[in-house]
């Protein structure tokens, strides 16, 4: 039997769908059940239970899917490794963040990969829903948040905290803004989540942590949406600064309350690489890690 049958048939236990890696591979979905079917006859066993809806591993095919996936990486593994000597980091590598992050943070890094990595295919695939890494066959994800699942293997690419900011214009005819609580008399820009849309954390430089109650009669479930509605002087609003950053330092936006540090949910937020747990981690996602963290030390302060 062939390595592709093997791994189509890895996909499929993944997936659950024949349809859903049919589209992956962009073939038919009977060839997928071709595949699958000749795979069963070779081995004399039923690998999957099948419905109308979804595929399920039989007994058989779950302790043939513990022997297989390990053997599969260990040969994917090997191959990078020789490939890597002679012509640097080949294949596909499947990378995904928020639709935020990615088009702030990771779409103007393209042109240096793609100099850097000239062999290898890149598939960015922003979504502001957290995938599956193993269903979806994701090789490295970028999400944010305090920590991540402990099912994952994950590096910090670097701390992320939050600033309340405004434009000049709305600053100029709003109420004063001198204080957190003062916001409590503004019409604030509020992201969707539910956490963020209620109240926000100040933590002052002597350590104390401050509640405020917020309230806005808009509110947005994209940041870059919201970025954009502070730039236009819509109102105050709570932004990450690598969303902000530049639009703070060239005046676009003020940061209101610079001696305090500012969060919705925890003041210990991060920006994290993460890959599903392997024995190895392939080279291809190994030098994209180091590639994304040494850009990311270089262009910030």
């Amino acid at each position: 039997m062939e390595t592709d049958q093997l791994r189509l048939f890895v996909e499929v236990a993944r997936r659950g769908n024949f349809a859903a890696v049919a589209r992956d591979r962009a073939i038919d979905p009977s060839s997928v059940s071709r595949v699958i079917a000749a795979l069963e006859t070779q081995l004399g066993v039923r690998l999957f239970q099948r419905t109308t809806r979804r595929v399920a591993l039989t007994e058989a095919g779950d302790l043939y899917l513990n022997r297989v996936e390990p053997l599969l990486n260990d040969l994917e593994h090997a191959r990078d490794e020789i490939l890597a000597v002679s012509a640097g980091p080949v294949g596909t590598l499947r990378l995904t963040a928020s639709v935020a992050f990615g088009c702030q943070c990771l779409v103007p890094l393209l042109p240096a990969f793609r100099a850097q990595f000239p062999r290898l295919k890149l598939e960015l695939l922003l979504s502001d829903t957290n995938l599956d890494l193993v269903a979806e066959r994701v090789d490295l994800a970028v999400r944010l948040g305090p920590s991540f699942d402990t099912s994952l293997v994950g590096v910090k690419l670097c701390d992320t905290r939050y600033r309340v900011c405004a434009s000049p214009n709305y600053l100029k005819s709003c109420k004063p803004l001198r204080r957190p609580h003062d916001l409590m008399a503004h019409r604030c820009l509020l992201f969707a989540l539910p956490e963020f849309r209620t109240r926000w954390l100040f933590r002052h430089q002597t350590g104390k942590v401050t509640h405020v109650a917020v309230d806005g009669d808009l509110i947005v479930s994209n940041p870059l949406a919201l970025r954009d509605c502070a730039l236009a002087g819509m109102g105050p609003c709570l932004l990450a600064d690598w969303l902000i950053d530049e639009d703070v330092a060239t005046g676009r936006l003020i940061d209101l309350f610079s001696k305090y540090r500012v969060t919705a949910t925890d003041f210990q937020t991060a920006a994290w690489l993460l890959y599903p747990s392997r024995a190895y981690l392939p080279n291809k996602v190994r030098v994209t890690i180091d590639f994304l963290k040494r850009q990311w030390d270089d262009r910030r302060p």
